[in-house]
Parts: C-alpha cells; structure tokens; sequence
C-alpha cells in the first residue's frame, strides 16, 4: 500500500479480524460501521464489506439491525475442539515426518522462553498461538495449514484463555515439550497423541472455567 493511500477492502477485513484476533473487540461487542470506519481511516465501503465477509465466516453475528462479535456457546465449543484435537494431531503428526532440524530446534526454544511468560496469561496466550503455528507451518502441508487457521481464527471468540487458570500455564508448557520432543525424535504416533492430549486438558480447563463463571452469576 502506498504512502497516503487508503486501506483496501482486504485491509478494512484484516484490521477488524486482528481486532477481533487481538480481544480489542470481544464476543457481544457491538460493531458499528460509522465507528469502524473512523477508528480505522477507511471508508464506508469497504468496511461494510469486511463485516459481511466475517459475518459469513460467523465471526459476527445479527442482532437486530446490527452485528456483534459472535459469542460461542457450549455444543459449538464442543464441535471447535473435536475438529481441532483431530486437525492439530494430524499437524504434530506430519511434523515429526516432514520438520526440518531447524524448525524443530526453533520449537524447543520457543518453549524454552515461553516459560519467561509464566504468569502473564495475556503474553502466554500470544505465545501459545505462536507455538501452534509453527506446528502447523512444520507439517509442510499447506491446505491443513488453511483448516488450522480457521480454526484458530473461530478460537479467538473465546473471551477469556484457560491458560489463565492457576497452574494451567505450567502444565501446557510441559505438554508442549512433550509434543516437542516426539516431533524431534520422528515418533509420529507419539506426537500425535501428544497433541491431542493437550488439546483434550485445555478443553476440559475451558469447562471448567466456563462452569465457574456460570455459577458465579
């Protein structure tokens, strides 16, 4: 984009789906295209575009006349996190066939300073995305690359991370030295089943947290 051009179409849907992405807009926020349009210097157009874009993607969702940050309830977390633990399996699966030795060193020594984040949930939450993708990217197979993200995509409409529960942080850092050290050595199974694993206890933290928050009303 050139120096003092506006953003595209493209853009106006990558600003609002980092926002969403980022937790500036979270489930139930309301989306107003006036504000959007100022907050980000785009034009109308293009904004109304971009929401009806995520609004097919069920990112946003109707009420009324206007359009919210979709909240997930129950039976959709259930469905998101049975695709993902089969998705994110298959992942850690062609990882430990087809990583390289670099990118599997570059794995270990994210996990190594992701421990620095230890009690900064938000920082950890970032951190853990970014493992997850270099999983993906380390499978080397580029259209369930496309599934994983949108998977991650729908997960940013969660709006708390279970890495917040007390002990979770510690316990998925070592899950993921798990997934780590099976990728490094070629054991597919074992990375497989490691990934999934983790998936299956960050699932039932987010039950857990949501059963809480449920009984605090």
């Amino acid at each position: 984009m050139s120096v003092g051009s506006k953003p595209s179409h493209k853009d106006a849907y990558n600003l609002i789906l980092e926002a969403i992405d980022t937790g500036l807009f979270k489930p139930g926020d309301r989306l107003v295209e006036s504000d959007l349009a100022e907050r980000f210097k785009v034009s109308r157009t293009p904004i109304r575009e971009a929401l009806q874009r995520l609004e097919t993607q069920s990112l946003l969702a109707r009420d009324g006349r206007s359009l919210i940050v979709s909240t997930l309830d129950h039976n959709q977390k259930t469905e998101l996190y049975a695709v993902r633990t089969e998705l994110e399996g298959l992942a850690a699966r062609l990882a430990a066939r087809h990583a390289t030795i670099e990118e599997v060193r570059v794995l270990g020594d994210l996990v190594v300073s992701d421990r620095d984040l230890l009690g900064d949930p938000s920082a950890l939450s970032w951190a853990n995305r970014r493992f997850h993708k270099q999983i993906h990217l380390a499978s080397h197979n580029r259209y369930l690359v496309q599934q994983l993200d949108l998977v991650h995509r729908s997960m940013a409409l969660m709006a708390t991370t279970s890495l917040a529960v007390e002990g979770r942080s510690e316990t998925a850092l070592d899950e993921h030295q798990a997934i780590v050290d099976a990728i490094a050595q070629r054991d597919e199974e074992r990375a497989f089943a490691a990934l999934r694993g983790h998936i299956s206890e960050a699932f039932v933290t987010r039950l857990r947290l949501d059963s809480s928050s449920k009984s605090n009303l």
